[in-house]
């Protein structure tokens, strides 16, 4: 069942519904999948943020090696973190119609992008391994930020939901988001983020971290 949080975002515990971002009435899409709390162990070792771009094909082997260069151990947790990128890569990229995507994996625990602003790409998919999730305003409180006021309400995507971005590429309502403000609270966060990328060109979109 889909629910209608207001006439441009849409969300459902089914993953179909990251479809919906094709509409033109739909500017976010959000899968509320549930969260799975044993990737939290992933936090307790000392590693590095991921970030690179490959094509499908090729993703999984470099995926695997990126994650060793960057200090995660090999462990169960490890396997369903790959499983999981993977599996979002191919719906990601069969909603867009990629053949590469850009892919960035990072903890975060400071307030690394916490200005409500909209992408500069088509679409962008976010999700929270761990901890707070991507915030996000709807199009009323989207006018009071335009205006320099205080929006009344904050959505915030749960730990595991994906979110599909709509952004400045694909319309002239793109998502309004923002990364939650985590500074000064011990928290850490363990972020994904994919991006399209086209192959055969060199620059792909700059991805802040939500």
């Amino acid at each position: 069942m889909t629910t209608l949080l207001y006439p441009a975002a849409r969300m459902s515990a089914s993953a179909d519904i990251l479809n919906d971002i094709l509409d033109r009435d739909c500017n976010l899409a959000i899968w509320t999948r549930q969260e799975n709390t044993a990737l939290e162990a992933l936090l307790t070792a000392p590693v590095e943020d991921v970030r690179f771009s490959a094509p499908l094909a090729t993703l999984r082997a470099r995926l695997d090696g990126e994650l060793d260069l960057a200090g995660y151990p090999e462990t169960a947790e490890r396997r369903t973190l790959i499983d999981d990128i993977v599996d979002l890569a191919a719906r990601y990229s069969a909603v867009m119609e990629l053949e590469a995507v850009s892919v960035r994996l990072a903890i975060v625990t400071t307030d690394s992008c916490r200005k409500f602003h909209a992408d500069y790409v088509k679409a962008r998919l976010i999700t929270t391994y761990v901890g707070t999730g991507t915030q996000w305003i709807d199009a009323e409180d989207t006018g009071r930020v335009a205006r320099a006021e205080e929006p009344q309400r904050v959505h915030t995507l749960g730990a595991g939901h994906v979110g599909l971005f709509k952004g400045k590429l694909s319309s002239e309502a793109p998502a309004i988001h923002r990364s939650p403000p985590i500074g000064g609270k011990g928290e850490r966060r363990l972020v994904l983020v994919l991006d399209p990328v086209q192959l055969g060109r060199k620059r792909t979109a700059r991805a802040t971290i939500l």
